[in-house]
């Protein structure tokens, strides 16, 4: 494992982090307890120290799972966590995919956090991140006066902004870097979707501001196991988009077999290797929801870096959309 600090901060993090939300959020199977606790482990014993959760995953269990499996190591970790839906005073508000109120004032913030606290077994939280935020709640002085007051009491190292929950929120993160000086944006950037990450990162480097990057195998599709006859469950996001997601995208992948085949690599390495050849991803979250994904994710940095000619292809292919003929439109 290699690990990155986040930048103006003495937080460090493995290159490898693990989303706490695959085990707690429902929507990768049922995880008992014991199952979940010995896979946290595990990656532990690997070499994950990065673990990212929210308040609202499994209402509070994502982070009581936490504290159920490191409370007696919590040095050897670092934690990432959410807030910023209410979903005390609205338990009964959410429904599939639809999202709790958010309170973003400051007086919620402090009061979500120290919930968190309690619930993670710590008085302290490494990074606290605002989930979801919109650009309203950024433009509140308050709210970051709070952050801050939360920093120098020590109940958190740094503060982050939780960027979705789907792709895109250019103008909050680049608002969020510029004018909040936020530690780290958690976002979603990968082979196949490469923006508006690329944006993020950029400005990133002159405002001093890490990435932790979520959904880096693009929904699955860049761990190479769907075929055309690949389907998926009702309730499962990926069960909304259009045929075509799943067709383009097995013609893309086709091309990205340069950087795995022959290099003792699968392509769910290859997706994260390409993610850790910018310095300015610190940590990454892939979807691990056993044991078979957290061994393959977890040996990825230790395997050799891709080279510059590889960035170049694939800068390449991606502005030319992989080389993919346009589909005649309908008539």
């Amino acid at each position: 494992m290699r690990y990155r600090t986040f930048p103006g901060t003495d937080i460090k993090a493995s290159e490898l982090g693990f989303g706490v939300w695959t085990l707690t959020a429902g929507w990768w199977g049922d995880h008992p307890e014991s199952e979940a606790v010995t896979l946290l482990h595990k990656a532990l014993d690997l070499g994950v120290t990065f673990y990212d959760t929210a308040d609202t995953y499994g209402n509070g269990y994502g982070e009581e799972i936490l504290a159920k499996a490191f409370g007696k190591n919590r040095q050897a970790v670092v934690i990432a966590t959410k807030g910023g839906y209410d979903f005390y005073t609205n338990p009964g508000a959410r429904s599939g995919q639809r999202e709790w109120p958010q309170d973003m004032s400051g007086q919620f913030i402090r009061f979500a956090c120290e919930q968190s606290l309690k619930r993670l077994g710590t008085d302290y939280i490494d990074l606290y991140q605002l989930h979801n935020v919109k650009m309203e709640a950024l433009e509140q002085d308050d709210l970051f006066d709070t952050l801050d007051a939360l920093k120098r009491e020590g109940k958190i190292r740094a503060h982050a902004i939780a960027l979705g929950p789907a792709i895109g929120w250019l103008d909050e993160g680049l608002f969020a870097m510029r004018e909040r000086h936020t530690t780290a944006l958690q976002i979603i950037h990968n082979v196949l979707e490469q923006d508006p990450g690329r944006a993020f990162i950029e400005a990133g480097r002159s405002a001093n501001c890490g990435m932790m990057v979520r959904v880096p195998h693009s929904s699955g599709m860049l761990e190479g196991k769907y075929t055309l006859e690949t389907t998926f469950p009702e309730g499962d996001h990926r069960n909304h988009r259009p045929k075509e997601w799943l067709v383009n995208g097995l013609k893309k992948i086709e091309h990205l077999k340069f950087l795995y085949e022959d290099r003792d690599m699968t392509l769910g390495q290859a997706a994260l290797k390409w993610l850790f050849a910018d310095p300015l991803v610190i940590t990454t979250l892939p979807n691990i929801y056993g044991e078979e994904q957290l061994l393959e994710f977890a040996a990825a940095p230790g395997l050799p870096d891709l080279t510059a000619e590889d960035l170049a292809t694939v800068a390449d292919l991606y502005a030319n959309n992989f080389y993919l003929e346009k589909e005649p439109a309908a008539v």
